[in-house]
C-alpha cells in the first residue's frame, strides 16, 4: 500500500474541480474516468465551466446501472446532462469496450466499503478479463435495484492517479479501517493493489 501518497483534503467543489483539471490539462487525448449516483454532480457542473480543451477529453464511467439512458437511474445520463455541453467525448459503458489507460480514475465509495460496482460479495482481483463487467448488487439497494456494469480492478487501477471522494463518518471510518488493513473490503483491495498515487478528498456530510 502506497501510504504517503495518500493525502486528506477538503472535499470543497473548487478544490476536487481544480484536482480534475489539473489531472488532464494539456494532455492529449486526456481520458478520464468518473462515478455516477448523486454525489458527482455539483463537482461535475463546477468542472464543466472550467476553460478545459474538452475537445481532447474522452471521459468515461466507472460503473453504471443497467437503464435506458435517458432513465433517471442512468449514470451516463446524468454525464451527459452536466458534461453534454462541453464537446467531450463521454463514451457509455459497455461490456465489449477495452477500457484505456487512464489519466485519472474519480471513485467513490459505499459505506459497505464498495468501489464503483465492485460490492463486498464479489472478489474483485487486480488482473482478469474482461475489464468491463456486469454484475448484480446482493442486496439490491432499493433506491437502485438494477444491474450494474462496471470497470473491474485491473481497469481502476490503470491510471495515472486516482482520486477517492468521500463524505460522512462512516464512510471515513471504514476508510480509516481499510488503510489500517483491518477488512478486506472492495476499497481496501483497491488500495493494496494499486501503483499510482491516491488523493482522498473527505467532508463531514
Amino acid at each position: 500500500m502506497i501510504e504517503p501518497a495518500i493525502v486528506w483534503q477538503d472535499a470543497a467543489i473548487t478544490r476536487v474541480a481544480d484536482f480534475i483539471e489539473a489531472a488532464i490539462a494539456n494532455r492529449e487525448n486526456a481520458q478520464l474516468a468518473v462515478p455516477g449516483g448523486r454525489t458527482p454532480g455539483p463537482y461535475l457542473a463546477q468542472l464543466a465551466k472550467r476553460d478545459v480543451d474538452w475537445g481532447n477529453v474522452q471521459i468515461w464511467l466507472t460503473d453504471d446501472r443497467c437503464v435506458a439512458a435517458d432513465h433517471k437511474a442512468s449514470n451516463y445520463g446524468l454525464l451527459k446532462k452536466h458534461l453534454g455541453a462541453t464537446h467531450a467525448t463521454i463514451t457509455p459503458l459497455a461490456e465489449d469496450l477495452e477500457p484505456p489507460h487512464f489519466d485519472l480514475v474519480w471513485l467513490g465509495m459505499g459505506a459497505d466499503g464498495h468501489i464503483a460496482s465492485l460490492f463486498p460479495n464479489m472478489d474483485p482481483q487486480p488482473g482478469g478479463s474482461p475489464q468491463i463487467v456486469r454484475n448484480t448488487p446482493d442486496p439490491l439497494p432499493p433506491e437502485a435495484p438494477f444491474d450494474r456494469v462496471s470497470l473491474n480492478m485491473a481497469a481502476l487501477t490503470n491510471s495515472d492517479a486516482i482520486m477517492l471522494l468521500i463524505s460522512g463518518d462512516e464512510k471515513r471510518a471504514v476508510l480509516d479501517a481499510a488503510i489500517a488493513g483491518e477488512n478486506d473490503l472492495p476499497v481496501a483491495r483497491l488500495l493494496s493493489v494499486a501503483t499510482c498515487p491516491i488523493t482522498i478528498f473527505w467532508s463531514p456530510s
